[in-house]
């Protein structure tokens, strides 16, 4: 079942990348997110009916989810707006970084220990991006830098949302990410605002749809099984948007990628290594 549900994350996420970067073709950045908030909410109405309606939406944490959701805000714009600069195979394997980050924001920010495996996931990670820049050649895209900004964005969020589920329902947390960033994007889209075309129109429902149930999907996952055998299968997401990026676009990606984006994941592998249990002492002195 867990796999079931990890095959309709993977393949939303994948329709997510194409809708998205087609889209942009027509509609700027701004338009694409503000549209995706607001259908994203309808969609989203049935699922807090059936959760217990409007009490369940009740915060007392709006700040926080204010904080959060800003930031997250800006990283998906980053995102979307990578994907018409680079093939959209190295988006991804520059956005699973973002585990790296968070386990950096987690030790710096709520105390997490930093693990000799967390500390070798870390150092991997970051050549990897490297290797994947690679700044020594002079010839940087900007893409990459503003995917790597996403990818650092999407793990401050993450570290910020631990604060929230502690007290607030999934269904909570998704709703405010929605409004927050539809009311954060209202200014921009307004002044930046031009009429879809129906088939810009059909590409934004996409996304809209793909990007509100795909969490919902990972969600299910975790409750078939532990989060090291689910996360683990998310990785199949860089070689299957590189396989996409082929077979659409006619990208393909070059072996510093190819190997920047193994070393990535193998950070990743460490970065879900189980803690070791400390050593229970055993009493051997004899009694009586």
């Amino acid at each position: 079942m867990a796999a079931l549900w990890m095959t309709g994350w993977l393949s939303l996420m994948l329709v997510m990348a194409v809708a998205g970067r087609e889209a942009m073709r027509e509609l700027n950045v701004f338009e694409l997110m503000e549209l995706r908030c607001l259908l994203g909410l309808v969609m989203l109405s049935p699922v807090i009916a059936l959760s217990g309606g409007i009490a369940t939406l009740r915060t007392t944490r709006l700040k926080q989810h204010a904080a959060r959701n800003l930031i997250h805000y800006g990283a998906q714009l980053g995102w979307f707006f990578a994907l018409t600069l680079i093939p959209i195979g190295q988006v991804v394997a520059i956005e699973f970084t973002m585990p790296i980050w968070t386990a950096l924001l987690a030790a710096t920010f709520l105390g997490e220990r930093i693990t000799l495996f967390k500390l070798a996931a870390i150092v991997l990670g970051l050549v990897g991006v490297v290797v994947i820049v690679r700044p020594d050649t002079g010839a940087i895209n900007p893409g990459q830098l503003i995917a790597l900004a996403a990818a650092v964005g999407f793990g401050i969020s993450i570290a910020l949302v631990k604060f929230l589920t502690r007290t607030e329902p999934t269904v909570s947390i998704i709703f405010w990410m929605l409004t927050v960033q539809a009311v954060a994007g209202l200014v921009p889209t307004l002044l930046l605002w031009s009429w879809p075309s129906a088939t810009a129109w059909g590409w934004i429902v996409l996304v809209a749809l793909c990007g509100t149930f795909s969490h919902f999907c990972m969600a299910r996952a975790m409750l078939y099984a532990d989060a090291t055998i689910v996360i683990p299968m998310d990785f199949l997401r860089v070689p299957l948007t590189a396989t996409v990026g082929w077979l659409v676009y006619s990208e393909r990606l070059d072996g510093f990628t190819v190997f920047g984006a193994a070393l990535i994941l193998a950070g990743n592998l460490l970065n879900l290594r189980p803690p070791q249990p400390r050593p229970v002492a055993v009493n051997t002195s004899s009694q009586g």
